[in-house]
């Protein structure tokens, strides 16, 4: 009885040494797994990169062009206008800007109305042209996307200035603002579209008053 009694026993103990044995096995197992998995970076640093062609822009400062568009002349309706344009670019977002333009008052309403017995200005007096000198700055400069394969890059600004305008045989102290849209279409050719508010101070209706005059235009420019 006593035999089989330790033969039980010696049994037991060899089955708990080996449950032992294993739930070691396993918990070592465990932890060389935690352990890795720890040692593993949850970002694979291992990035492909991919060849970007920087936008080839040219470095200098200046920036000539023309532009062709119309001018609204208060109570004068609006005509065809043509212009110059010379810039200087003194920083990434500011620059200062030279315009010059040309265009011709059309009639008002009282000489539609009265027909051409009663001119308020001669064919002469009607050339209508302006000089004014603006400072710029770039609001919002990024890209425009023609298709998926072409980006080029833009700028969304505004200009404030002052100048010069001749009309009906007189010169008239200007106050000029307004807002552009400037597209690269090249390393160096850039196209505008500008809307302007040229301000002044006018009686040639019989009406002393600030008159607005909107100028809208297409322009091309070449740095250099």
């Amino acid at each position: 009885m006593e035999s089989r009694i330790r033969i039980f026993l010696l049994r037991s103990a060899a089955a708990v040494l080996v449950l032992v044995t294993v739930a070691g096995c396993a918990s070592r197992g465990l932890e060389e797994e935690a352990a890795a998995d720890q040692a593993r970076p949850v970002i694979d640093p291992q990035v492909e990169r991919r060849d970007v062609a920087p936008p080839d822009i040219d470095t200098e400062d200046f920036e000539v062009g023309a532009s062709f568009g119309f001018m609204s002349i208060e109570d004068f309706g609006s005509n065809s206008a043509w212009g110059l344009r010379l810039a200087y670019h003194v920083s990434e977002g500011l620059f200062a800007e030279a315009t010059y333009g040309q265009t011709d008052a059309g009639k008002t309403s009282y000489e539609n109305l009265s027909g051409s017995q009663a001119p308020l200005l001669s064919n002469d007096d009607r050339e209508y042209s302006w000089y004014d000198l603006s400072l710029g700055w770039n609001l919002l400069p990024g890209e425009v996307f023609i298709g998926r394969n072409h980006a080029f890059n833009s700028a969304l600004y505004v200009v404030i200035g002052a100048g010069n305008t001749s009309f009906a045989s007189d010169d008239f102290f200007t106050f000029v603002y307004g807002a552009g849209y400037r597209v690269l279409a090249t390393d160096s050719i850039a196209l505008h579209f500008d809307v302007r508010d040229h301000m002044f101070d006018i009686d040639i209706t019989g009406e002393d008053k600030t008159t607005h005059n909107i100028e809208f235009n297409l322009g091309a420019t070449w740095f250099f």
